[in-house]
């Protein structure tokens, strides 16, 4: 009877030891699995896009900013006092990371140090707080250039009207100097710039979404339809009302009523959509839990059920 029960034993102890090697290894097909999906959704930019040429000049408001893709580097020659704003493409579950350098004139014609500031504007044109960076930062009156980066919050592809959270959408960048001495006005600079984006992984995931994302407003031509449709032309009367809204105006509207802007300018989509696709780590997470779950119950019953008499 003692070598029945040894024997059983040594069986769920096989058994379950069986059962914990083949999870651990389905588990681990699960995720590694999840990586080449995940890259797939998020697909590294083209060969024609890398060919293109990168922006050489900035705009100085938010209408006229210069259009980037995310991970190029834009330049631009300005001069100090000058604001100078680009603006690129976030969508939902990125956190975006803008960084800027600025090369400052010969320390022989400054006349003191200066402070210079990198503000990030989303698509209603309202202000948003950097995560973590320094977005502000005082260059001596001997230094060469002057570096400066501000990571956004998670992006998320819904919120309430009365909520700042960034949204899918444009996203302006301003760089300025702030404070500087008088004299040291019209100097030349130079300016760099390179906005990038990291997924921020399926915890950070939020139900629902936007109707449209938040992009700019264009004015020259007909009206862009915001489903992708095609274009139709307003006749005079609504083409002279658009002309006369004034863009702050229509920005405010839109943040009160929780809707995006009409008529969106042609802004690079980011790499996997604006919502992102319907891949997520919490799918991998999610089957490793299922097949984990489903053996532990067979060795649980294994090691439970006890010896079988034979015959029985």
């Amino acid at each position: 009877m003692r070598t029945a029960h040894t024997a059983s034993a040594a069986r769920a102890a096989r058994a379950a030891a069986a059962a914990g090697l083949a999870a651990a290894a389905l588990a681990g097909t699960v995720l590694l699995g999840a990586s080449p999906a995940a890259a797939d959704g998020s697909p590294g930019p083209s060969a024609g896009a890398e060919e293109e040429a990168a922006p050489t000049e900035a705009g100085t408001t938010f209408r006229t900013a210069t259009a980037i893709r995310q991970e190029q580097r834009a330049t631009a020659a300005a001069s100090l006092g000058d604001y100078l704003y680009w603006t690129f493409p976030a969508g939902a579950g990125q956190r975006p990371t803008v960084r800027a350098t600025v090369t400052l004139p010969p320390a022989a014609s400054r006349h003191g140090s200066s402070t210079w500031q990198l503000d990030l504007f989303d698509g209603l044109r309202r202000r948003q707080a950097c995560a973590s960076g320094d977005s502000t930062k005082r260059a001596s009156a001997d230094a060469e250039s002057v570096t400066l980066s501000c990571t956004l919050r998670t992006v998320r592809p819904w919120s309430e009207a009365w909520s700042n959270d960034p949204l899918p959408g444009a996203y302006y960048l301003r760089l300025t100097a702030v404070d500087l001495p008088e004299r040291d006005l019209g100097l030349p600079v130079g300016a760099e710039v390179e906005a990038t984006a990291r997924d921020a992984g399926g915890a950070q995931a939020h139900g629902g979404e936007l109707t449209a994302p938040l992009l700019p407003v264009t004015r020259a031509g007909g009206i862009v339809d915001p489903s992708g449709t095609g274009a139709s032309a307003p006749d005079a009367d609504e083409a002279e009302d658009a002309d006369e809204a004034a863009d702050g105006d229509e920005a405010e509207d839109a943040a009160g009523d929780g809707r995006a802007p009409s008529q969106p300018a042609a802004l690079a989509e980011p790499d996997g959509g604006w919502y992102g696709g319907w891949w997520s780590d919490r799918w991998a997470w999610t089957a490793a839990g299922g097949v984990l779950a489903a053996l532990a119950g067979v060795a649980g019953h294994t090691l439970a059920r006890g010896p079988r008499r034979p015959g029985a």
